[in-house]
């Protein structure tokens, strides 16, 4: 690009190194629609305000419109020397339509043009986003509503704990990807607010309708200091913190993944499709796709980290540091967009082994808290009702036996409240019963949760079985393969 491009204030050309390595469009012309939709709504404006003639505007819209089909098919010849998508957009509109063209930065800085562009962009790709979580969330509904009747282990420091409902369990990653979903719609919401016409740093003299363009692009307002409106970049932070956010959500369900498909827990046996082999020991299916989701985490991490180093010593206003936002954001949605759908159909074709699962709640003593709440139940203070299950926890090691296979004088020698009632509180279907709690795993509690889930997905217009099945979820069956 020439420096006359930027007026007379410079004579010679930039450093071809300098050039290449300032220039932003390999990866900002990713913001083309955008920057073509707020030039169109800018253009507007100005005629509105008499600040540009009808015909010229007119022969501006048709211009955009024009470079915009040829973005669309493929044909624009994108330009390094132009240095990023906003001149780029301006170049081939002047080459098309000449001095009108020209005429179009009219009021407007690059500053508040970018602000405006990554405000656009990111705002629709939080709906996006937000979208395919709901696309999971409707694998992982159906997937809940098969195995209500699967029992589990459910585990605290990795140690067999309690006795759940694998329905429950599922549902708790429903309940983790819900808050993702919301974070991002926060971060829209906060975020729709428009910087077009805070100029480089301080407004201009033209007589500009801010609230005209704001309206236009579907923004909820202005934004109110035109300081802040081109030198801050908080609501990407904020987004890309949402997307780390669910990259780790989905990296721990992932975990549990790759865990329940080993030979050691064999709880879930992955689909073909989602799986890989050894390129030495054919016995091996390895859950990669799993792995790579988990691994994945790590690149969103850094995407933030990348964002906030890079804000963290800026003066106001606008720094060209600030064209660095725009890989680390790119790369962020990239990668979470990509990570819910190799999810979706990961869990939407993997097979839960229900009698592996209610084997393992055979070991472990899972049933020592239902010695204990019983003891309470009968005015033993749980305090002491824990030692005492504790104790018969030794007994039964010792003896190589479980909790319900100790006679009842050895329970009575213990704790003299025990009575032969006991044997049915041990019972791991009446002890996740007992658990009748909103939010505990209790049959009709988890029908609840999967019904009040499947009436939100619905009233947000998800055809929850008909995602479901493109994922496989429907026709992979029930917990019991």
């Amino acid at each position: 690009m020439s420096q006359k491009t930027w007026g007379g204030r410079f004579e010679e050309d930039p450093d071809k190194a300098a050039l290449d390595f300032s220039q932003s469009v390999d990866f900002d012309k990713r913001l083309a629609v955008q920057d073509i939709r707020g030039s169109i709504a800018h253009a507007r404006m100005l005629s509105a305000q008499g600040i540009l003639e009808a015909a010229d505007v007119e022969r501006i819209v048709e211009g955009l419109q024009a470079v915009a089909a040829e973005i669309e098919a493929g044909r624009f010849a994108w330009d390094h020397s132009k240095e990023d998508v906003h001149m780029n957009i301006e170049s081939a509109l002047i080459e098309r339509i000449g001095d009108a063209g020209a005429r179009l930065h009219t009021g407007r800085s690059r500053n508040d043009q970018v602000a405006t562009d990554m405000r656009l962009w990111t705002r629709e790709a939080c709906h996006r986003s937000a979208g395919l979580i709901d696309q999971l969330l409707c694998v992982l509904l159906v997937r809940a509503g098969q195995t209500v009747e699967v029992l589990m282990p459910g585990y605290t420091h990795l140690q067999r704990a309690q006795p759940v409902r694998l329905a429950h369990h599922i549902l708790a990653w429903c309940a983790m990807l819900g808050r993702d979903r919301t974070r991002l719609l926060d971060a829209a919401r906060r975020m729709n607010r428009s910087p077009l016409g805070s100029g480089a740093l301080a407004g201009t003299t033209f007589p500009l309708d801010r609230e005209a363009t704001a309206l236009e692009l579907g923004f909820d307002g202005i934004t109110e200091n035109s300081l802040d409106a081109v030198a801050d970049r908080d609501f990407l932070v904020e987004t890309v913190a949402a997307l780390v956010n669910c990259s780790i959500h989905l990296s721990r369900i992932s975990e549990e993944l790759v865990l329940w498909s080993s030979q050691e827990f064999g709880f879930v046996r992955m689909s073909d499709a989602f799986t890989t082999g050894s390129s030495m020991m054919p016995q091996k299916k390895n859950p990669d796709m799993a792995e790579l989701v988990r691994g994945k985490t790590g690149r969103v991490v850094g995407d933030l980290m990348n964002l906030v180093v890079m804000l963290k010593g800026l003066p106001l206003t606008y720094n060209r540091d600030m064209q660095e936002d725009k890989p680390p954001v790119f790369d962020a949605f990239d990668t979470v967009d990509a990570c819910l759908q190799i999810l979706a159909g990961s869990l939407g074709g993997a097979s839960f082994d229900k009698a592996r699962m209610e084997a393992a709640l055979g070991q472990g003593f899972l049933d020592a808290t239902e010695l204990a709440d019983y003891l309470s139940a009968r005015g033993v203070p749980f305090r002491h009702a824990h030692h005492v299950a504790g104790r018969l926890v030794k007994r039964a090691l010792d003896q190589n036996k479980t909790l319900s296979e100790l006679d009842l004088a050895t329970l009575q020698a213990e704790d003299p409240n025990f009575a032969e009632d006991v044997y049915a509180a041990l019972d791991m279907e009446a002890a996740v019963e007992r658990r009748d709690l909103p939010g505990g795993p209790a049959r009709a509690r988890v029908h609840a949760a999967i019904a009040s889930l499947r009436e939100e997905l619905e009233a947000r217009g998800q055809d929850v079985d008909a995602i479901a099945a493109r994922f496989g979820a429907v026709q992979a069956g029930g917990g019991a393969p």
